[in-house]
């Protein structure tokens, strides 16, 4: 091992992930994952879930490895296009635990899926119903909502979702095209860090549940979405508790539905992967620049998309841990511009590093190999190993 490797600290505690990290040899950034992670997780998030059906969100990290081991758990899942579902489908889960949950989708794709046994469908627009009854005549459809006042440190846009009174006339209208209305979805927000958040937005959405059943709808089906947390250095509740919270703020809120579903995606495997990445150059701006500029051989378009706006702030780790640290802007490798991972905060690294230490990225699963590109100014996409 060279000096410059991250190597496993006597007395830590290591991991799988650790122990594999510190003993192998990388040429190009990659994305190291435990399935016994994400089943530990699987467990912990559904004892406290109870009877909730969790319909894993697959575009968080599409492994088959991952897929298989959640289908192995009793995983259902949550499909956001033809290939994952194919995916799902190939790892051996039934069709009938799949959802297809994009609001947005090519009719020749609901055609594929119907035919192959996927039932239940996600809508927020009447064009989108009227694709699915062509398509899937007589499937099972919820209406997705908007949501409009999330605390997650990402907040969904308005990009998915509808209004009240949109959502009690779509119900209307997937009835009148002989679909079958089972129930309303929504997503608080990536990483809402504290179950208390959902609260507010619970509270809010009830109004249409409740509207809905008074006017005729026999709602069976609440999907509450996903927004259920990893650690990124700032503290998150512990899962099973965090779930359970929310169980109850839904009974609180909607009373007993009869069918709850949820669709944790990153707090699944975010914290079972890390990523082995390399510093390529620390330098400065200028002789009186306050701050270094530190480079790693990966960017926001080859895993790290998630910097984006500085939402998500990875942990990381390097050899040189323990000395004094300093102040730095991070960044990509690759010739955009818009390739900084962290400016306006920047994060604090040894003053020690140099040119090919190695840097691993923390809680990195979630996210990352699904968001690299193919090879964006010929860099490598995202390498991937499952241990």
């Amino acid at each position: 091992m060279s000096l410059h490797e991250t190597a496993p600290r006597a007395g830590a505690g290591l991991s799988r992930i650790d122990t594999f990290i510190g003993f192998s040899d990388f040429d190009r950034p990659t994305l190291v994952i435990d399935t016994d992670l994400v089943a530990e997780r699987f467990r912990a998030l559904a004892a406290g879930l109870g009877r909730t059906a969790i319909h894993y969100a697959v575009k968080a990290n599409p492994a088959p490895e991952i897929l298989e081991r959640l289908v192995a758990e009793g995983a259902r899942f949550d499909a956001a296009s033809r290939a994952e579902i194919a995916a799902c489908l190939a790892a051996g889960a039934r069709p009938r635990d799949i959802s297809f949950g994009n609001t947005i989708k090519k009719p020749a794709d609901i055609a594929w899926a119907w035919d192959r046994g996927v039932t239940l469908f996600a809508a927020d627009a009447e064009a989108e119903l009227d694709k699915i009854a062509e398509h899937a005549p007589g499937a099972r459809v919820y209406i997705r909502l908007l949501v409009t006042d999330s605390q997650a440190d990402w907040p969904l846009s308005r990009k998915f979702g509808c209004d009240h009174d949109t959502a009690l006339a779509l119900l209307d209208h997937a009835r009148d095209l002989s679909l079958d209305p089972v129930g309303l979805s929504f997503h608080v927000g990536s990483q809402t860090r504290q179950a208390a958040m959902w609260d507010a937005p619970l509270a809010a959405l009830s109004r249409t549940w409740h509207a809905a059943r008074a006017a005729g709808h026999d709602l069976s089906v609440l999907n509450l979405g996903g927004g259920f947390p990893a650690f990124y250095g700032e503290e998150v509740q512990a899962p099973t508790d965090y779930a359970a919270q929310v169980i109850t703020l839904v009974e609180r809120h909607f009373g007993q539905v009869p069918h709850l579903m949820a669709e944790p995606g990153r707090g699944l495997v975010a914290e079972a992967g890390a990523i082995v990445a390399e510093c390529l150059l620390v330098g400065r701006k200028s002789a009186d620049d306050l701050h270094r500029w530190v480079y790693l051989d990966i960017g926001r378009f080859s895993g790290l998309a998630e910097t984006e706006g500085e939402a998500i702030r990875y942990q990381l780790q390097t050899p040189r841990d323990g000395d004094a640290t300093g102040p730095c802007v991070l960044a990509g490798p690759s010739c955009d511009s818009a390739d900084v991972l962290y400016e306006k905060r920047p994060v604090h690294l040894p003053l020690s590093l140099q040119a090919g230490d190695r840097v691993v990225i923390r809680n990195a699963g979630a996210y990352t190999s699904s968001y690299s590109s193919v090879g964006f100014n010929g860099f490598p996409p995202l390498d991937v190993v499952v241990i």
